[in-house]
């Protein structure tokens, strides 16, 4: 009898950015080129992810051929930046990513202050979709340099924030210390008439031990005794916008998302709140591309217990399971409390240093490295199926 031909093998590739690094669409091509080496017949479907950070513009365009856009807008420092955002005519839908406007990415290492940092540029954004007529807002709100509570963002929409003197409060999460006055009717009234959908990668409360402040705040350059401070600042500004809305919202999950932005959009916004990353897996066809594969494969630059928050790979592997696929994780680190994720549906997790390396030389070397991961990943694989390595 012939030699019947061997099952071509098929790997569906879904990774996030990595930060500071490569895009998500770079990420999971360098992923190909690493499996192509061992499965040279295979068939690699490669499907950029993201969960509200940078790059989901990106993603939900491609998805649905929608438009790019961009606007002049003030940066997390008050610097001008031209921000990009989607805009989806048929069904009059913009996507806004808030990185774009006041993202970590936006501000050097050195200058980063959460302290002062601000969201205007985001309501700015905001501001650019209600002039070309959007009747929803996609709002997707992770990878901030901010600690603001959404102060800024609702500024530039109309709301006043002032002192005890009547002064306009200054730009950043550490004025909300002096906030005494908060008005509200002068917001933009078109918000209104606006479905806002806030695609959010993660649901802590916005103050505590959990929140904004100190879950996040070191990485937007604050350091113990600001974290204290600002998770004050923020007490206060939800203090003060309860009294106003007859409503505390705090506590809810994702109040405390990019740096309390979430706090804004559910409080003064009636924004509805759903996982970025299920936003994202829809809007791209996740689900589908997954039939008849053999292998999924995800991934995102720090890979820690945090992803168990609503991070891509948590996302990605919630789809998974659905038809009982192995998920592989190449991460550019493996962090604290990483192997909870081998309970949620993840089988395997790797590190891209194979060695001792900087995290820019781990950056500039990223390419290089996620194709070699991924090519001992595939031949690991063959070991497993009883296949003859190459």
């Amino acid at each position: 009898m012939p030699e019947l031909p061997e099952p071509v093998m098929k790997i569906v590739i879904a990774p996030d950015s990595f930060k500071d690094s490569l895009g998500a669409a770079d990420v999971a091509a360098a992923l190909a080129l690493g499996f192509k080496d061992v499965w040279p017949d295979a068939e690699l479907v490669q499907c950029p992810m993201a969960d509200g950070g940078e790059g989901t513009v990106d993603a939900i365009l491609a998805a649905l051929h929608g438009e790019a856009r961009s606007t002049l807008v003030s940066g997390p420092l008050g610097q001008q930046v031209k921000a990009r955002w989607g805009w989806l005519p048929d069904s009059r839908t913009a996507i806004i990513e808030m990185a774009e406007a006041s993202g970590l990415q936006l501000v050097p290492v050195e200058l980063r202050d959460a302290r002062f940092s601000s969201t205007r540029g985001t309501g700015e954004l905001m501001l650019a979709a209600l002039d070309a007529g959007a009747q929803k807002v996609i709002l997707t709100i992770g990878g901030s340099a901010t600690n603001d509570g959404g102060a800024g963002m609702l500024q530039a929409l109309g709301a006043k924030l002032l002192d005890a003197g009547g002064h306009p409060i200054g730009p950043g999460g550490l004025p909300l210390s002096v906030l005494t006055i908060l008005d509200i009717k002068h917001l933009d009234p078109r918000l209104a008439d606006v479905q806002v959908e806030v695609a959010a990668d993660v649901d802590n409360p916005l103050c505590g031990p959990h929140g904004a402040s100190f879950t996040f705040g070191k990485q937007k350059g604050a350091s113990p005794e600001q974290i204290k401070q600002l998770d004050a600042a923020l007490a206060h500004f939800a203090d003060v916008a309860a009294v106003v809305l007859g409503t505390d919202r705090r506590d809810e999950p994702g109040a405390g998302a990019a740096g309390g932005i979430g706090f804004a959009a559910k409080a003064f916004l009636n924004a509805t709140f759903r996982p970025g990353v299920e936003v994202v897996a829809e809007l791209t066809g996740l689900a589908e591309k997954m039939h008849g594969a053999d292998l999924v494969v995800t991934g995102e630059g720090r890979f820690d217990a945090q992803t168990l928050r609503g991070k891509t790979p948590l996302g990605v592997a919630r789809v998974a399971r659905q038809f009982e696929l192995p998920v592989v994780v190449v991460a550019g680190t493996l962090g604290e409390g990483y192997a909870q994720l081998y309970e949620a549906g993840i089988q395997a997790a790797f590190s891209l240093a194979h060695g001792p390396m900087t995290l820019e030389e781990a950056c500039q070397q990223a390419p290089t490295l996620l194709r070699e991961r991924a090519r001992d990943i595939g031949r690991l694989l063959q070991v497993g199926l009883g296949l003859e390595t190459r």
